[in-house]
């Protein structure tokens, strides 16, 4: 398939979700430490990046298109961290602080290319953030040519049901990276893009292609989606829609250490070229 670039320069996208700060440190191990049987590492350099639904919405405004996030935070040194990453990124950015719950982060800490250990640092969200969030969504489809819903299952999208009947009424097309076992609560989206752990524990471990294409048809009428985009890591990806062919797009396999955020590549990728008017197989190519 030849590879068609559109233009994202009009294009208008919203991306609303769980928004995280990705904290890095990196350094030199050259020694086992005497008080336990794991590696010292001596920190070099540090660097925060904006992490989960920030991080779509990154990735959205590197294409070049219009892009407005909505999440929350809470009152500390990470939000400001967030929020400084974020800033120069092109993204409009209004995210909701919320008193006594802590700004989502993961903590990595990286030696020679290879992460050692991550620490994460949560609470559930109160239903005073998430409320904003659909007030916020709300406010801004008249503006806006896509949703992008990322759910990473930290509560931000406790209202992801009403949020996705609010794009529709708007007719926005809305695009959910989904988490969990519950699916229903996505019913009536455009399109999902689970990958492919995520697939199996809704629709059940295929037996073989033509088996993972029944399954995910059938998820897709079951849940009134107009296509479904299975990510499969080194297999690449899977779609179906309710026009035409599946499609199985192949990988173009790299030597990686890290993976982390490619679901986030693939969601931005795809609902961009939506918005700039591509079909859904010319998007997921592209993705």
């Amino acid at each position: 398939m030849t590879l068609s670039i559109p233009d994202f320069s009009n294009a208008r996208v919203l991306v609303v979700g769980d928004v995280m700060l990705d904290r890095y440190l990196f350094g030199g191990t050259s020694r086992i430490s005497p008080e336990a049987p794991v590696p010292v590492v001596h920190v070099q350099q540090n660097e925060d990046r904006a992490g989960g639904a920030a991080n779509v919405a990154v990735n959205l405004a590197h294409l070049g298109v219009h892009t407005s996030l909505l999440g929350m935070v809470g009152n500390d040194d990470e939000a400001a961290a967030l929020q400084s990453a974020i800033e120069g990124q092109g993204v409009y950015c209004e995210l909701t602080a919320v008193d006594g719950w802590p700004t989502i982060t993961k903590m990595r800490i990286q030696s020679r290319g290879q992460q050692l250990i991550r620490i994460d640092r949560e609470a559930p969200p109160v239903p005073s953030g998430t409320e904003a969030l659909l007030k916020g969504l709300e406010a801004r489809l008249d503006d806006t040519d896509a949703v992008v819903l990322s759910d990473y299952g930290k509560g931000s999208l406790r209202d992801v049901s009403v949020m996705i009947i609010a794009c529709n009424a708007k007719n926005v097309p809305v695009f959910v990276d989904p988490k969990g076992a519950d699916f229903d609560k996505y019913r009536d989206a455009t399109v999902i893009t689970p990958n492919q752990a995520e697939f199996d524990v809704v629709a059940g471990v295929p037996v073989d292609d033509e088996d993972m294409v029944s399954r995910a048809s059938e998820m897709m009428v079951n849940l009134g989606l107009s296509g479904l985009l299975v990510t499969r890591s080194k297999k690449g990806m899977l779609l179906v829609e309710g026009k035409g062919e599946p499609q199985f797009l192949p990988a173009r396999a790299r030597e990686v250490y890290d993976v982390t955020g490619a679901g986030d590549t693939v969601i931005a990728a795809f609902a961009a070229s939506v918005a700039a008017g591509s079909n859904f197989g010319e998007a997921a190519a592209l993705a």
